[in-house]
């Protein structure tokens, strides 16, 4: 998907990767302290458990967050979306053209989450 990437919108995007990408972490490391705490599982289990956890928000932290380029753009803000690490009042900031293409891509959505 080619489009024209407003700079506007650029500009959003480069001030919010940080901030998502924390949100993100921090998330993941709130995930890791609760399997690592459940008494039910014996350690190797607690650990595979945690490894699988890493790998797959590892997955994910790609997805979204590296490679960042005017050309994958959309698709990096639709991904932050998808994982819930934008807010209403940040998603609002880009132009109507990009949250729409965002929200056709991603599904309607009243606000990216957050």
């Amino acid at each position: 998907m080619e489009r024209h990437l407003a700079e506007r919108d650029w500009k959003e995007l480069r001030a919010l990767h940080p901030i998502a990408l924390d949100r993100f972490c921090k998330r993941v490391l709130a995930d890791i302290v609760g399997a690592a705490s459940d008494t039910s599982r014996g350690n190797h289990e607690l650990y595979l458990a945690i490894c699988k956890l890493i790998r797959d928000r590892d997955h994910q932290l790609e997805d979204a967050f590296d490679d960042m380029r005017r050309s994958t753009a959309v698709i990096q803000i639709g991904r932050m979306c998808v994982l819930g690490l934008v807010a209403e009042d940040e998603f609002a900031r880009f132009s109507d053209d990009m949250r729409g293409v965002v929200e056709t891509i991603v599904g309607r959505l009243p606000y990216c989450g957050g």
